[in-house]
C-alpha cells in the first residue's frame, strides 16, 4: 500500500508539474516580452507643386534650394520642383493658366499682370530692398544719381518702370541713352559708359574684370519694389490654402537656412548655372544679405509684404502711366501673408 500511495504522489506531482509549466507558457506578459506589432498608418504623400524662377539660378534664389536641400518643402509635405527661367521667362502667364503652382517676378510687374486681368496674389518677398542700380566708373567722380544724368552715355531700358522712373526725375536730355545688352563689355572699354545693373550682378562682374565701378540704387532715389516676390493665383489660395501657407513657411525656412550657410544651395546652382563660379556664387551671396535682411524682417520676418509699399508702388506705376488705375491693395494682398505676426524673425 505503502508503495502504491508513494508512487500515486509521484504520478501527481508529475501532473502538477506539466500543468504548472503550461500555466507558466501562458503566464500574461511581464512587460519584458516584445510587444505586439502594431499596424501603423501610411503617411501621406506630398503634394507635388511646382515653382518657376524668372532667371536662372542664382544667389538671389538660393532660399527656394535651400528649402528643397534641407528638407524644409518635405516637413511641410510639399514635393516641389524647381523650374530655372531665363530672359523673358513668362512666369505670370504660366501661374495664371494654371501651368505651375507659384512663381517669382517683380512687384511691379506682378501690378501690370493684375491690370492685365490676371488675379495673381503676392506672397513672398525675398528682395526687401530693390537691386535695380546704376553703375559708373570711379573715376568720374560721380557722387550722385542726379550727376549721372549730365552728361556720358548711359545703357537702360526707358520702358522698363525704374526707366521710366529715373526718365522722370532725371530727365535723359543731357545723356546719350543706348540699349542695354545685359552685358558689362562696354563698361569695361569706356570710361565714359555708365550702364543699369543688379547690385548683384554686374558690378561684381565689372570688378572681375579689373574695372572700379560705383552704384547708385534706384530705391535710394525713391522706386523701390520688392523684387524676387513668390506669387501664386487667387483660386489655389481658395481651393488649396494650407498647401500655400506650407509653401511660404517652408521658403521663409529655406532663406533663414541659406542667409545662415548659403555654400550647400550654391554648390547645388553651381551645377545648373555653369556661367557663374563658386568664388562669384559665394560673393553675391553676401552682397545680397543686407537687401533681405532689414528691420523690418527683423521684427516681422523674412519675406514681409507690406501694405504702405504696395499701395504707393500702385500710384507711382500710375504717374509714370504703366497702370490707368491704382488697384486697391485689399484686392490681392491677403493679410494671412503680410508676415506680420505670422512669421519667425530672423536671428
Amino acid at each position: 500500500m505503502k508503495k502504491l500511495s508513494w508512487m500515486a504522489v509521484l504520478s501527481c506531482l508529475a501532473a502538477l508539474s506539466a500543468g504548472c509549466s503550461k500555466d507558466k507558457d501562458k503566464a500574461p506578459p511581464t512587460g519584458t516580452e516584445p510587444a505586439a506589432s502594431k499596424t501603423v498608418a501610411p503617411k501621406p504623400a506630398p503634394t507635388r507643386v511646382k515653382l518657376a524662377l524668372d532667371w536662372v539660378p542664382e544667389p538671389e534664389f538660393g532660399g527656394f534650394y535651400a528649402a528643397r536641400e534641407s528638407g524644409a518643402f518635405t516637413r511641410h509635405g510639399l514635393e516641389v520642383e524647381v523650374l530655372g527661367g531665363g530672359a523673358g521667362a513668362p512666369v505670370t502667364q504660366m501661374v495664371g493658366a494654371g501651368q505651375v503652382e507659384f512663381a517669382t517676378t517683380s512687384a511691379d510687374q506682378l501690378l501690370v499682370s493684375r491690370a492685365r486681368g490676371v488675379d495673381l496674389v503676392p506672397l513672398f518677398a525675398v528682395y526687401q530692398v530693390s537691386p535695380r542700380a546704376i553703375m559708373v566708373h570711379a573715376s568720374r567722380g560721380i557722387t550722385s544719381m542726379e550727376q549721372v544724368f549730365t552728361g556720358g552715355t548711359l545703357a537702360i531700358e526707358p520702358g522698363a518702370p525704374f526707366g521710366a522712373f529715373l526718365k522722370k526725375k532725371f530727365g535723359f536730355d543731357k545723356v546719350k541713352i543706348v540699349p542695354y545688352d545685359g552685358g558689362v563689355a562696354r563698361f569695361v572699354a569706356d570710361k565714359d559708359f555708365a550702364q543699369q545693373c543688379f547690385l548683384t550682378s554686374e558690378p561684381l562682374a565689372a570688378k572681375k574684370q579689373g574695372s572700379d565701378p560705383v552704384v547708385f540704387k534706384v530705391a535710394d532715389e525713391g522706386f523701390n519694389p520688392y523684387a524676387t516676390v513668390v506669387f501664386t493665383r487667387r483660386e489655389l489660395v481658395q481651393k488649396s490654402p494650407e498647401h500655400v501657407r506650407a509653401f511660404v513657411e517652408a521658403v521663409r525656412e529655406g532663406w533663414k537656412a541659406y542667409l545662415e550657410n548659403p555654400k550647400p544651395a550654391n554648390d547645388i546652382m553651381a551645377k545648373l548655372n555653369a556661367t557663374m563660379d563658386a568664388e562669384t556664387f559665394a560673393a553675391v551671396a553676401e552682397v545680397q544679405k543686407p537687401l533681405i535682411e532689414t528691420e523690418e524682417t527683423r521684427a516681422k520676418g523674412l519675406g514681409v509684404l507690406s501694405r504702405e509699399r504696395w499701395e504707393t508702388l500702385g500710384k507711382q506705376l500710375v504717374d509714370l502711366g504703366l497702370l490707368d488705375k491704382a488697384p486697391s491693395v485689399d484686392e490681392y494682398l491677403l493679410p494671412e501673408f503680410t508676415g506680420a505676426g505670422a512669421a519667425t524673425p530672423s536671428k
